[in-house]
């Protein structure tokens, strides 16, 4: 096609999530078209997000600053955590703008199929932020997985003993949602979470 150059970076386009082989080839020719306004400025980019973006050492997020700038902010809600399985779940919250206390990124769930125990997953950080004695609710943002939950149930056993508040985010029909299009899966949530008009 065009040289080992192409092929290298079209297979590196390629792994990244939703791009295929023929998504990556069109980004790499658009980019190859220009690389002065489009492949330069996106290798810099990359270069110093690599090198200046780490993981926060209170919540997980991933941010060029230490604490992060959400832990950072001192109008955020310092008594209510919201508890993630990962940084995207974060970012999605955030986008949304309707959680203005904090996160903790968990990292994942308890999946016995793949082998991931409490070990594998950032819960000593959320227990020594809750020992702290600031935080009076916790809020379990867990997918509606198997894996999600069975991690929101051993981390309400977990959090009984501290004495604050456990909720957990409603699930259910989507805003717009059709019920005929939804799996029986949400359907049976929708109802159990279901409250008063």
């Amino acid at each position: 096609m065009g040289g080992p150059e192409i092929d290298h970076l079209i297979g590196l386009l390629s792994k990244l999530p939703g791009m295929g082989p023929r998504s990556a080839r069109r980004a790499a020719l658009k980019m190859l078209q220009q690389p002065e306004s489009r492949m330069l400025p996106l290798a810099a980019a990359l270069t110093l997000a690599a090198q200046a973006v780490r993981p926060c050492a209170d919540c997980g997020n991933l941010d060029s600053q230490d604490p992060c700038t959400i832990c950072s902010d001192e109008q955020r809600d310092r008594s209510i955590i919201c508890i993630v399985e990962g940084v995207g779940d974060l970012w999605a919250l955030e986008r949304a703008r309707v959680h203005h206390g904090l996160y903790h990124v968990l990292g994942g769930t308890l999946s016995a199929m793949a082998g991931i125990g409490p070990e594998d997953l950032n819960i000593p950080g959320l227990l020594s932020r809750i020992a702290e004695g600031d935080v009076t609710e916790v809020i379990l943002a867990l997918g509606a997985t198997v894996d999600g939950a069975a991690t929101a149930h051993w981390l309400t056993d977990q959090l009984r003993s501290t004495g604050v508040s456990i909720t957990r985010v409603g699930q259910g029909v989507p805003m717009g949602g059709a019920l005929d299009v939804l799996d029986d899966g949400t359907l049976a949530a929708a109802l159990r979470t279901r409250r008063a008009t």
